[in-house]
This record gives C-alpha cells, sequence and structure tokens, in this order.
C-alpha cells in the first residue's frame, strides 16, 4: 500500500447506488478507484467501463489488490458486517453503506475486529459533510437558536416499491422506513444534539404485501417483513428531546422535515438525505424566517470515503465514524425493540458529535 498520495478505492456492489458514487469517487483527486467487483461479473464490468475503472472482477480479486486502501461495501443491509470483516481480514479500511449492520453484535464485532487490526471502519450517511447540514450545524454551534431544546424529523413517503425495481429488500429485516431512512435522520439529530440516551417508538404496518411498480418485474407482489412505520420519542445526553417519524405508510410523499428548536429561535434543516439546500431561521418576534443559504454541493454519496481518505493520509479522526454509525443503529434497534415491547429503552452506546469541516474543505481539490 501507498502510505502517500492518493488512496487506492475499490468498490462491492454494482447496483444502483454505486453509480452515484462512482460519478464522485472518479472525478476526486484524492482517491484512485482501481476496481469494482460484484457476484454479477458482466455487471461489474459494465460498472467499471462506465466509469473508465481499470479492472473488475469478484470479490476476492479486489481484496487481492494490493494497491487498494479503502474498500466501499454497496453490498445489501444483510451482508453489511459479513463482507466488511472480510475486508477488514485482508488489511483494507472500511467505507460500509448505511447501515453499518443489521444488530449490535455484529456492528460491535466488525469494530472491534477493526481496532484489533489497527484499521478503520466508516460509514454512510455521508450527507450530514455536505454543504447543507454543515451550515445549519454552524448556525447551531454559533448560537442561532440558542440552547437547542427540542426537535422533530418527519419523513413521510408512500414507499419505494412506486421506482425502484428491486424494491423487495427494502420491506425486508434490516430496512423498512426505519433502517433504510432513519439512519440520515437520527445522524442529523445527533450532529446537532449529540448522542441519544432513551428512545420509546411504536409500530405499525398498513400493508401486508405491496406491488412493484416500475421496470421489469413490474406488478409483481411481494410480502412486507417489517414494520412500515415507526414513530418515536428521543431523548438526548444533554436532555433534548425529539420526535420522529419513519414512514413508508402515507398516500402522498411529503416534504422531509427536520427542525430544531432552542431557547431563542426555531431552524429548519435541508433534507437530510441530500448534500445541499438552504435552511430557515426563525428568530423570537419574527414573522417570516430567513433563509441561510448554503453553497451548492461539489459532490454527494462518496464525499465520506474521501473524507476518510485524507483522515488515514493526515493520521486524525474521520468524521463519518464506525462509532457514530453504531450508536446510529444502536439507536434504530433500539427504537424497534421498544416499538415490539411498548416500553422505553436505552441507548447504551455513545458518539462524540462530529466536528465542523473547515469552512474551505475542498474536495475536488488534490490535497494529497
Amino acid at each position: 500500500m501507498n502510505p502517500t498520495g492518493p488512496v487506492g478505492v475499490g468498490v462491492i456492489g454494482a447496483g444502483v447506488i454505486s453509480a452515484e458514487y462512482l460519478r464522485n469517487l472518479t472525478r476526486f483527486p484524492d482517491v484512485d478507484v482501481r476496481y469494482v467487483a460484484d457476484l454479477d461479473l458482466a455487471r461489474a464490468a459494465a460498472r467499471a467501463a462506465e466509469f473508465d475503472v481499470p479492472a473488475s472482477g469478484d470479490v476476492e480479486g479486489l481484496l487481492a489488490d494490493e494497491t487498494i486502501e479503502i474498500v466501499v461495501n454497496l453490498t445489501i443491509p444483510a451482508a453489511h458486517a459479513e463482507v466488511g470483516l472480510r475486508i477488514l481480514d485482508a488489511g483494507k479500511h472500511v467505507w460500509a453503506e448505511k447501515p453499518l449492520a443489521l444488530d449490535r453484535e455484529a456492528g460491535r464485532v466488525l469494530l472491534d475486529r477493526a481496532e484489533a487490526l489497527g484499521l478503520r471502519v466508516a460509514s454512510a450517511p455521508d450527507t450530514f459533510l455536505g454543504p447543507g447540514l454543515q451550515n445549519a450545524q454552524r448556525v447551531i454551534a454559533d448560537g442561532g437558536i440558542g440552547t437547542p431544546v427540542t426537535a422533530a424529523a418527519l419523513f413521510r413517503s408512500p414507499g419505494p416499491e412506486s421506482w425502484h425495481p428491486n424494491p423487495e429488500f427494502l420491506f425486508d429485516h434490516g430496512a423498512g422506513p426505519l433502517f433504510d431512512i432513519g439512519p440520515y435522520y437520527l445522524t442529523a439529530l445527533v450532529q446537532q444534539l449529540g448522542p441519544i440516551g432513551r428512545v420509546v417508538a411504536a409500530p405499525s404496518t398498513a400493508r401486508a404485501t405491496r406491488v412493484i411498480g416500475s421496470g421489469p418485474k413490474a406488478g409483481t407482489v411481494f410480502e412486507v417483513r417489517v414494520p412500515t412505520h415507526h414513530a418515536a420519542l428521543i431523548e438526548f445526553e444533554s436532555g433534548a428531546s425529539a420526535q420522529a417519524i419513519f414512514s413508508f405508510e402515507s398516500v402522498r410523499a411529503h416534504p422531509p422535515t427536520v427542525e430544531f428548536n432552542g431557547t431563542s429561535g426555531t431552524l429548519e434543516l435541508p433534507d437530510p438525505n441530500t448534500f445541499g439546500g438552504p435552511s430557515l431561521l426563525w428568530t423570537d418576534g419574527s414573522e417570516r424566517p430567513r433563509e441561510l443559504a448554503a453553497p451548492d454541493p461539489k459532490a454527494t454519496r462518496g464525499t465520506g470515503v474521501l473524507e476518510l481518505a485524507r483522515a488515514i493520509r493526515a493520521g486524525v479522526a474521520e468524521r463519518a465514524s464506525g462509532a457514530l454509525a453504531f450508536h446510529v443503529l444502536d439507536a434504530m434497534v433500539a427504537i424497534s425493540e421498544s416499538a415490539q415491547s411498548r416500553q422505553p429503552v436505552a441507548v447504551e452506546s455513545t458518539a462524540p458529535r462530529p466536528a465542523l469541516l473547515p469552512s474551505d474543505w475542498d474536495p475536488t481539490a488534490a490535497t494529497l
């Protein structure tokens, strides 16, 4: 492995989301994408050719490539922990798609293995590194709403089966709106309010089956295996609280809502599943909000991989850390457990609030 210069990157999983990752990663001067792997070798080859990646093939071939230092794990959620362990055992750092794992035990094993091997595990979502949520974090850190006291995080949609060609896994164990969408909203909450201490929640499932609405499998009926709605009350270690809804049960898509209320104002954040967008600030006595524009994002998914690469070279901690992802996983599992038991559940893990990026941090700059 090269201890200086651009960081070699490989990608496992050539599905839908890989295109957005590769579109960004192949534009970053500080990383060098070397290999795309997939169980479907033809699909891996096609994706590699699409983005001029020099090699493709199976996972074994990727893991044997000594020029690759970080492996981006874009497999299905059920495989995240298992594939992550294989990456670590090959001596490489892991970037995991969310969720980090499906349960606390698997997530803990992954982080413990990394620590024992002197390697790093970082994880999506990296949307909080985009200028939209970074700008909001700066406003709150500067006292723009006083002391944050409460928050609301609301995601309500009909579900992804109308547009996703293979949506079945999004209604299976390890997904549903809680595990699929929850990481974006919960990470944004932790980014602003710090670690979560306790949750209480309730679930529902509106329909036992769903129908694929697009693509070659349009019209196919499939089984819903997880709740399609979770409502949660979240208490933070700081004493703040938040209400959260993660739902695939609305008959229409609502605008995403993430709002923080403080002792002297209210801040509405942009969609936490995006990297840009303005925040809206209401202060005491104001009749209309003030729009706080953020710079347009220079990149989207893959930003966290770059931030990890730069952190490795600098010998500092990455912001989208495994500890943060594990804490969010712990909170999601606690919400699921509370929904089943109808009892409050403590979130035993903790994680530091990620530090703000420097205001001049530029993913398109060559810094290594």
